[in-house]
């Protein structure tokens, strides 16, 4: 749904948070550019106050920073901040994973095998939103699995600032074999009950998504995204 879609009338911050987050991941919102809550409110037909909250809920998140009185923007692709995310993401991760493969049912990995089959026909048909939705499902398994909710809500805190990246860059990220092959084998894993095992292969997952960023800050593949 774009910026520029009506808005409901389900509990208005929400919907704007959503709205603004999916238009900063897939690039609408450029990173470095300022937004005004009295414009955005007016493209989406509502008051300021929705707009407001959203903005700064967008903030609490990294996203969105925001000098009072002088701009509100949207953050730039700094290599230190998706460093760091990264590492709180890969640890999160592990854990979920190791504490899941003990209780995951036939369910949670057949649900695991529809994910990563959707995403493999999502990155055939080169259709990036369906891939990494795809994507989210699959890791959302173990997640859900692992029943900790303080762990669920960090990570969807902090899934956007990643979503950025894998956006602009899926093919170069995600988009070949390597990515469904490592979902075949992390299913296979849990499925035999090695959580150990399972959470270092995870780890290995990540650690190799953070080597592709670091070479894609390495010869400026995000140079477009800065401003003054």
């Amino acid at each position: 749904m774009s910026l520029d879609s009506p808005v409901s009338r389900r509990l208005l911050s929400d919907e704007v948070y959503d709205r603004l987050r999916d238009s900063i991941v897939r690039g609408e919102l450029v990173p470095g550019e300022k937004v005004k809550d009295g414009e955005l409110a007016e493209r989406l037909g509502l008051s300021r106050t929705p707009v407001r909250e959203a903005l700064s809920r967008l903030a609490d998140i990294g996203l969105v920073e925001a000098k009072p009185g002088v701009y509100t923007r949207i953050t730039t692709l700094n290599r230190r901040d998706v460093e760091k995310t990264l590492a709180v993401l890969r640890s999160l991760d592990q854990l979920a994973i190791e504490t899941a493969v003990p209780v995951m049912t036939d369910q949670d990995l057949r649900h695991m095998r529809e994910a990563n089959r959707d995403f493999e026909r999502a990155v055939a048909a080169n259709d990036t939103t369906a891939a990494l939705a795809a994507d989210d499902r699959f890791h959302a398994v173990p997640i859900a699995a692992a029943d900790n909710p303080v762990l669920s809500r960090i990570v969807d805190q902090l899934h956007p600032q990643i979503h950025r990246i894998l956006f602009r860059k899926f093919s170069t990220l995600l988009g070949g074999r390597n990515t469904i092959e490592h979902h075949d084998q992390l299913i296979d894993v849990c499925a035999g009950g090695d959580a150990r095992a399972a959470a270092e292969l995870s780890g290995q997952h990540w650690s190799a998504l953070g080597g592709h960023i670091n070479q894609l800050f390495d010869t400026n593949q995000f140079a477009e995204t800065a401003t003054t």
